[in-house]
């Protein structure tokens, strides 16, 4: 049985050595070309100038290895003995000059054309915060945040992880094809960085400074990235989905928005019930609050306190208020007022109120929220 088993695991390693693909994942050492004439520029410039430090080495190289062996002592070649030489010297300076000129204008032309943002056919806004992105077209009077969607299950290991593991979101930037999209990038609290790889896009995010990048997509589909700053303990959990569809669909999918987004601003005015805020609220808590303060409002002591029966959620209403809505300062706790909708604030103001045992039974609503803000 040893012996068999002996062999087995050798036929296993081998096959291991003679057919990579069965014992890792799928890999390349290469850029990828991407799916932008910008990406595909970038991609060729670098294949250019890996070609040149290629046939540098080649050269450099093959130079003293030849000297190594043609003059090596065994056969009898002495060590020259000079100092200075005038062609030579003019040489090694005029030949690096020549080669960094060649690879300055492709360079230059690319980098003169990836900083062109102008004449763009849509403006996103796009703003970086502890950890998800927000998204605002400029021209069409809409916006929303785009959140992390892989579930808690996958990233705590209780559950498989899937396809898109930690690059998927519950809403992507969507942006016509063969349109030029400019892409105005700030941050409310941190740096952040933008980068989708396909689309030969990075560029960071600071607060109070907006800096500019573009894209034109020729192929329909779907393109991923992540923040590539150190942006704190949620780094890893803030991706980038850009979905790039045809003109029509594009339209069709704007009017929605639009629309929809009229919708949340009449919802302020309506009546609602504790039932109704505490089922929004549970969504929105599970959306933005959940990664510090947990799913079941444990908390992570002490930099995120528990929210089940403490005086900070079941005391007094515009404290709690005012918590949620301006941010505790010297705390990792943000400030929702400008990230939340009047509906979502109340919601999930109630929401807080009233799950984990809590049950205080009181409620705000968003005109209260409204009110609070104006003040």
């Amino acid at each position: 049985m040893r012996v068999q088993s002996k062999r087995a695991l050798r036929m296993v390693a081998v096959a291991g050595v003679l057919v990579p693909s069965l014992g890792q994942a799928d890999w390349t050492m290469n850029m990828s070309p991407g799916v932008t004439g910008t990406s595909n520029d970038i991609f060729g410039l670098h294949m250019t100038i890996l070609g040149i430090c290629v046939a540098i080495g080649v050269v450099v190289f093959g130079v003293m290895f030849w000297s190594i062996i043609a003059h090596r002592k065994s056969k009898g070649h002495k060590p020259a003995n000079f100092h200075e030489n005038t062609v030579v010297e003019i040489l090694w300076t005029i030949i690096p000059f020549a080669i960094l000129v060649a690879m300055a204008i492709p360079a230059t032309a690319t980098l003169i054309d990836m900083y062109d943002t102008t004449d763009a056919d849509v403006d996103i806004k796009v703003t970086g915060y502890q950890w998800r992105w927000q998204y605002e077209y400029v021209d069409e009077e809409f916006g929303f945040f785009s959140n992390l969607s892989t579930p808690t299950d996958q990233i705590e290991n209780r559950q498989a992880k899937g396809r898109n593991y930690l690059l998927e979101v519950d809403k992507p930037l969507k942006v016509p094809v063969g349109k030029k999209v400019r892409f105005l990038l700030t941050s409310n609290d941190v740096i952040h960085s933008w980068w989708v790889p396909e689309l030969g896009v990075k560029k960071d995010a600071i607060p109070g400074f907006i800096n500019e990048a573009w894209t034109r997509i020729d192929e329909p589909g779907i393109y991923r990235g992540q923040c590539t700053e150190l942006c704190g303990k949620g780094h890893a959990f803030m991706p980038v989905v850009v979905e790039a569809v045809p003109e029509e669909e594009y339209q069709t999918w704007v009017a929605e928005q639009r629309a929809a987004a009229e919708r949340e601003r009449q919802l302020t005015e309506k009546e609602w019930t504790l039932e109704e805020l505490m089922e929004r609220g549970e969504s929105v808590y599970n959306t933005v609050c959940a990664a510090c303060h947990q799913p079941d409002g444990s908390g992570s002591p002490p930099a995120f306190p528990s929210l089940r029966g403490t005086a900070v959620v079941t005391g007094d209403m515009d404290a709690h208020m005012d918590i949620v809505v301006n941010g505790v300062s010297g705390t990792a706790m943000q400030a929702f007022g400008e990230q939340l909708s009047e509906v979502e604030l109340a919601a999930v103001i109630t929401y807080e109120r009233n799950a984990w045992g809590n049950n205080t039974g009181e409620m705000v609503s968003p005109k209260e929220i409204m009110e609070y803000m104006s003040e």
